[in-house]
């Protein structure tokens, strides 16, 4: 019995397709696909956050569910409860050793607005410090409501002007 083994050799079917695309579309397919958050859970919301990576909602299903919490190999801070102005310094700080692009979801009405905290230690929603993309109400927010903020963050990338910030060395 002989066996050919046509694949090995050259075979016009594959070598001979070529898929064209805007170096845009590819290089912002690949960020959207490979979201790496950096989790800031500050309060309440930070459960509502961890409940999100569990098997019932399952981040990974949309490419995020390798939470780092190093600044520098992350992309996406997910910013979850109240931000006191003495956690303020902290979190700009993180998100200042972030690489670019970066982006911020502010999670919950604490992280968003202040929430019920009308007091001198509340800082009014952490965009004052940092600036926020994606925006998700609630007290606590439900997993679905990060998920749908991350699928809204997700359709911003994908429009993005990715290959003119890229600087020639």
């Amino acid at each position: 019995m002989v066996t050919t083994n046509t694949e090995i050799a050259y075979n016009s079917k594959i070598e001979g397709e070529v898929i064209v695309s805007r170096m845009d579309s590819i290089i912002n397919w690949i960020r959207t696909n490979s979201m790496w958050p950096m989790p800031m859970g500050l309060a309440c919301c930070a459960i509502e956050l961890m409940g999100t990576a569990s098997s019932r909602f399952d981040i990974a299903r949309f490419g995020a569910e390798v939470m780092r919490f190093s600044p520098r190999q992350s992309d996406c801070m997910i910013v979850a409860g109240t931000v006191t102005y003495k956690m303020a310094s902290a979190v700009r700080r993180i998100y200042d050793q972030m690489a670019e692009p970066k982006w911020v979801i502010a999670m919950g009405a604490c992280a968003s607005s202040g929430g019920m905290y009308r007091s001198y230690a509340t800082l009014q929603g952490v965009d004052h410090i940092v600036p926020v993309d994606v925006y998700i109400s609630g007290c606590p927010p439900r997993p679905e409501a990060l998920l749908d903020a991350l699928m809204k963050l997700q359709a911003k990338v994908r429009h993005e002007r990715s290959a003119t910030n890229l600087r020639r060395a």
